[in-house]
Formats: structure tokens, sequence, C-alpha cells
């Protein structure tokens, strides 16, 4: 199979990189399990340095919001994209423009370009539970409308919508997934309002200080990029039929306050790596996050096979050992 990600450079976007290239398998639209003979790792940054000496990686460097460099990296023969590019919330909510060239046009140009190939690629959106937001009831299900409460929740909505259209259309075969909040990720704070909750595990673990922008009872629906990456592979490989009418899903998670991740944190690592958390109230912050619903069932999920975490406790532990070889700053 010839597989496209975009956003390869990101974390998720490396993680399932390296996941499909050990696994060396995806399901294809007729059910087959097919070799992969390409991966194209697309980006506005450098690709992986890491998968670049396989011979099955292509690595393409471009803007996303450029036609040309989204052609080239998503040929005539792909038959998967993985699309996770993206202006994260906080950056779309702070430049409506770039948010709407990213997040909207060019999931518009990629939902076109595989159209043009004729050939039905499958086209796995990755979306956000920040399509919820504003009045919602407590617990949002699979039937709740989507009442996004910023430019990037609406920019992901919209995205759903394509991508069920274009499927309804038999244009390609698309699966919208939205994504939780992701704890914990690696590297350095972004744009998103919701890095801080990596940003409280990630750096006191390093032995660094980190700043909490919310207050200690903001609950947050969330993830880590272990089942990200697992869901993302199984919505993958599931059969169309398997769908139904809607192409889109949200994917499990587990909600807790801030309090109860700093909790875990504390029964893994001990007192003193939690008291490296400055608790800095930001109202810019805080409103976006206020803004999103904590609690979800996500039922048709659970039919479809996708899975969560056990426990914030499990997802730190999981961190530790996938980002810090096994060792963390006491």
């Amino acid at each position: 199979m010839n597989v496209t990600i975009t956003g390869a450079s990101g974390f998720i976007g490396r993680k399932l990189a390296r996941r499909l290239l050990d696994a060396n398998a995806l399901i294809d639209k007729n059910g087959r399990e097919q070799r992969i003979e390409r991966l194209i790792l697309f980006d506005v940054v450098g690709g992986p340095d890491e998968l670049s000496d396989d011979p099955r990686v292509a690595l393409v460097t471009g803007d996303i919001t450029d036609l040309a460099a989204i052609e080239k990296a998503i040929p005539s023969d792909t038959d998967t994209v993985f699309h996770l590019a993206a202006v994260v919330s906080a950056g779309a909510e702070e430049n409506f423009d770039l948010g709407m060239a990213v997040n909207l046009d060019a999931t518009r140009q990629i939902l076109e370009i595989s159209r043009r190939h004729g050939t039905r690629p499958k086209v796995v959106f990755a979306s956000s539970c920040a399509a919820f937001g504003g009045d919602v009831p407590g617990v949002i299900t699979d039937m709740t409308a989507r009442t996004p409460g910023t430019s990037y929740g609406t920019q992901k909505v919209i995205g759903e919508l394509l991508v069920n259209d274009y499927s309804r259309k038999q244009f390609v075969d698309g699966r919208a997934l939205r994504f939780p909040t992701v704890v914990v990720r690696p590297g350095k704070p972004n744009k998103a309002a919701s890095t801080f909750a990596s940003s409280i595990i990630r750096e006191p673990l390093q032995g660094e200080r980190a700043v909490c922008p919310v207050t200690p009872g903001s609950r947050m629906f969330l993830a880590s990029p272990r089942t990200i990456v697992e869901n993302v592979l199984r919505a993958h490989n599931l059969d169309e039929t398997e769908w139904g009418p809607s192409r889109e899903v949200t994917l499990p998670g587990f909600t807790l306050t801030i309090r109860e991740m700093v909790d875990a944190l504390e029964r893994v690592a001990g007192k003193t790596v939690v008291d490296r958390i400055d608790w800095q109230p930001d109202t810019f912050i805080q409103a976006i996050v206020s803004g999103w619903p904590p609690e979800f069932e996500t039922a048709k999920a659970t039919n479809l096979g996708l899975v969560r975490d056990n426990s914030m406790d499990e997802v730190i532990l999981g961190f530790i050992e996938d980002e810090l070889d096994g060792v963390f700053a006491a």
C-alpha cells in the first residue's frame, strides 16, 4: 500500500509512521491486508530523521496551504491519507485566516485531490472534541449536536461534514476521528489551549517547572498517545460498512479534573515532582478550556472495537517508558 501522513513531523505523526513501518501492513479498501510499499511523510518542517533511512519512506517538505505541495504529497497511486496536519486550538483562535487556510481549505484540497485521482482512497481525518462547546448537555453522546465554541472547533466540524459527504458521493472512503486532549505529549509546549495538560506532567518529570493556567477543578477529556495511534489504525482498518451512515466518531477517553491528574503524578513520581507545578491563572486559556465539554459517552467507538486507557497512572508510566527511557527526575 502507498500511504501519506500529513503533519508527519508532529508527535502523533511520528508515532503513527513508526507503527506502520514496524507492522508493515494495513487493511486495504477491499478488506485485504497489504504490505506498506511507500510511506510519504509530509510536513512544513523536515521529516523525522530517524525514519529517513527506511527505503519505504519518502520525505516531502512543503506548506499544506500550497496546492502544488499537497499534490506532490498525494500522488495518484495513494491508497490511504492520514490527515493529521492542523493549526492547533489557541493558534487558530488567534489567527483566523491561518486556521481557515490550514484546518479547512487544506482539508478540502486533500479531499479534492483524492477525488480527482478516481481511486477512492481511504482518508482518515483527525478531528477534535472541540467540535462540541457552549451550552451542551452534561454528557456528550454520539447523537449530540455539534456546537463548536471556537474557530478551531468550527473548522474541524466542517472537515467532518466534508469527509461524510465525499464518502457519501463515493469519492473517498473517509473516517473522521474526534481526538480527546492527548496526554502526555512529548517535546515542548505549543499553541494548543490544552498544551498545559501535558506540560504539568512532562516538565516536572524532567526536573523543570511547569505552569498550570486553569483551576484545579477544571475537567478534561483525555487519551494517551498509545491509544490514539492504536485507534487511528483500528478505525482505518474497519470495513466501511461498519460505519453506518455517519463517518465520524469520538475516540474513547477518560475524564479527570486537573487536580486528579496531579494526584496521579504524585502517586507515580512523588511530591517533589508535583511541587514543580506553578498555578498561574490565565483567563484566555481558562475560557477556552471551560467551553470544552468534559464528559463523553462513546458507544459507537466501543461498538467499532476502539479502545480506551485504563488510568492516568498508566498513562504517566507509559510516557516515562516511551519518552524518558524509563527514568524521571525525582
